[in-house]
């Protein structure tokens, strides 16, 4: 199964604003490289790194661990664009969920101050 946490910024909203995100684990829902699943999370995740990296001057940290573990988070205060970018990776990542169902993917949110 798919883990991704959403980190939030404790904003006063029922959500908060999302400051960053870890995604780990494989979804199982098909053999290695037929997975639709795991690509479509992956490339969810990747394009919203890019995007934010290509069309705003947030500042965040990314890592990639070993096994496949994906992190990041915003350094500073992001901006409208970076946000929003990743409000649509949530909503992507709840896109998948109601498409594939719990067994592949689990969404969670923790609270984080922002650094």
């Amino acid at each position: 199964m798919i883990k991704a946490v959403l980190k939030n910024i404790p904003d006063g909203t029922p959500n908060g604003r999302i400051n960053g995100f870890v995604l780990s684990g494989h979804a199982n829902y098909a053999k290695h490289g037929k997975d639709i699943v795991c690509a479509a999370v992956s490339m969810l995740a990747i394009n919203t790194v890019n995007s934010i990296e290509t069309l705003t001057e947030d500042e965040f940290e990314v890592e990639q661990g070993e096994s496949g573990e994906l992190s990041f988070r915003f350094t500073k205060e992001p901006s409208k664009e970076g946000q929003a970018l990743l409000d649509a990776l949530r909503i992507g990542l709840e896109s998948v969920k109601a498409e594939y169902g719990s067994s592949y993917i689990e969404i969670s949110k923790e609270v984080e101050p922002l650094c």
